[in-house]
């Protein structure tokens, strides 16, 4: 199907191609084509409508010959027939009869040496402005004519499948298709599942030597790299920012044998509640011709954005390319990491604000990827949500969590690379009984760490997880009760409990390792941590999950 590549073959069909439309023109078209508007000082406020992400069962890769063989074919992965692609493929080119498309030829990778060139073609010019923010363009009028994609992505949210006969699970839908090197996503406005798509496509055909990493960097002064490995809402974009640091990028990146390179130009932050004062740098990103807006509340009248209106959904979001950012480093490779930041938002409060890692205790958080909140429901009681995943995100071609782990552990031993987590949630106490870690409390600490000042203050071991917590930070800018949850617990013995409850759920998720980590490994990993085989939580009225 090489016509997916071809733009004269979509040409017969559509009644324009829009390509390589620069920021200027696409709010023309999207102002002309009602897909948004434009706000006060000049971001454009788009909707999403009742899209929402795709859903992990509804992501597939087409099984023939060549996937069988490539891919790490793990229960989670969903597999669809050739016949099913074929037959989507060609009723989304039927549905795009007579419609105008936009493309946009991207380069991902800023180390030249690894670009990968993608074509994105998209139903929306906002669509086409997104990724237009998000990754390198080429330059020059020869290397546009000259540009042929490693893997083209075709966008139509207002297509459909049809479930009894596309062979998907519901009406919306990502598919890859390695061996006809097309990406397919159709009934999802979402902006986020192209970028999530590229990601995918990056850590299939990058090289082996370059591991492809989902986490913000900035560097400092004398070049000392910053890794923040995060879920979403952990703070990863926002502790990245350091007004005395320069930002390389928030969200995606490849490290090689050379360094760290960035995969994206752009950043998409949520910005919900944001503080002006505390986020200073995306916020002034929401007051940006260029930017979008995602869901955000406008006045139609005024047309002044609410970034505090959670009417539309709590995940609010700004895209906007990264030279809007003014910390930005415009090199485009840097040296290897120094510090690796595992970042996560522990609503039990039974995680320290921060702690030292051994790399044993690096790969087990890595591997984990733990976050939780606290949902209230309508009786008033509160559910714990508790969410674990590979690598802070599992892609849909991936290879098994083990090899990512290991390339982890080499590359920290390698380069005697200082591991820490992270806690931006809260300390002590859970989250509807306490405030939140103040994100100021969080930079002292990891501006600490970086500077070596940190590793010169006593620290004491963890009786149940075995990482150190340190008993001051350099400068008292942290209250000492609050750097151990134990101290700051209101109840030492409620805490003691919340804190088994979270170790057991550790150990459970580690059980989806059980068969398929190397059993090196495997021994490593759990030792990591462990509660007495005796203790029997029903016995204090907690359950696990």
């Amino acid at each position: 199907m090489v016509e997916a590549l071809n733009l004269e073959y979509f040409g017969k069909n559509l009644s324009h191609i829009f390509r390589n439309l620069p920021t200027s023109l696409l709010y023309e078209k999207i102002v002309t084509n009602r897909e948004g508007q434009i706000a006060h000082l000049g971001p454009v406020v788009v909707r999403t409508g009742h899209y929402t992400e795709v859903a992990p069962e509804d992501k597939f890769i087409v099984k023939d010959a060549y996937s069988e063989e490539k891919v790490f074919w793990s229960p989670e992965k969903n597999a669809l027939s050739e016949n099913h692609f074929n037959s989507l493929f060609y009723r989304m080119i039927a549905y795009m009869h007579n419609k105008e498309a936009y493309v946009q030829d991207c380069l991902v990778g800023s180390d030249h040496e690894y670009q990968m060139p993608v074509r994105i073609i998209t139903e929306t010019a906002w669509h086409s402005l997104f990724v237009r923010n998000m990754f390198y363009q080429a330059e020059g009028a020869d290397s546009m004519e000259s540009f042929m994609p490693a893997f083209t992505i075709i966008h139509i949210p207002g297509f459909t499948a049809i479930p009894e006969v596309d062979g998907t699970r519901s009406a919306s839908f990502v598919i890859v298709n390695l061996s006809r090197k097309v990406v397919l996503i159709g009934g999802s406005s979402y902006a986020g599942e192209l970028r999530q798509a590229v990601f995918t496509l990056a850590t299939y055909q990058m090289p082996e030597s370059v591991f492809c990493m989902r986490c913000s960097a900035n560097v400092g002064p004398d070049g000392d790299v910053a890794l923040f490995m995060g879920r979403e809402e952990t703070g990863k974009t926002t502790l990245a920012m350091d007004p005395g640091r320069r930002l390389i990028g928030d969200h995606a990146h490849g490290w090689s044998d050379k360094g760290l390179f960035n995969l994206e130009r752009g950043g998409y932050a949520c910005v919900m509640n944001i503080n002006k004062e505390k986020q200073p740098f995306i916020y002034e990103c929401t007051r940006k011709f260029g930017s979008i807006l995602e869901n955000v509340s406008i006045d139609m009248t005024t047309r002044r954005v609410d970034l505090n209106n959670n009417s539309l959904t709590e995940n609010t979001r700004c895209v906007y390319p990264l030279t809007h950012i003014p910390i930005t480093s415009r090199e485009t490779i840097f040296s290897h990491p120094k510090n690796i930041f595992l970042l996560t938002c522990d609503a039990y409060g039974v995680l320290p604000p921060i702690a030292r890692l051994t790399s044993e205790q690096a790969v087990y958080a890595f591997l984990s990827a733990y976050t939780s909140k606290f949902n209230q429901t309508d009786t008033g009681e509160f559910e714990p949500q508790v969410m674990f995943s590979v690598a802070f995100g599992a892609t849909m071609i991936a290879l098994p969590a083990y090899a990512y782990a290991k390339r982890l552990m080499e590359n920290i031993i390698k380069y005697n690379i200082q591991c820490w987590l992270v806690n931006t949630g809260w300390s002590g106490d859970p989250s509807f009984k306490c405030e939140r870690i103040n994100i100021d409390y969080s930079r002292a600490l990891i501006r600490a760490a970086i500077s070596g000042e940190l590793a010169k203050v006593p620290f004491e071991t963890d009786p149940v997880f075995q990482f150190e917590i340190p008993k001051t930070c350099p400068g008292d800018v942290v209250p000492a009760k609050l750097l151990n949850p134990r101290e700051a617990a209101e109840d030492a013995g409620e805490y003691e409990l919340r804190a088994i409850r979270l170790v057991s759920l550790f150990m459970e998720n580690f059980k989806q390792y059980e068969d398929i980590v190397p059993q090196e490994m495997r021994d490593m990993l759990s030792q990591i941590i462990s509660i007495d085989d005796n203790l029997d939580l029903e016995d204090f009225g907690l359950s696990i999950g």
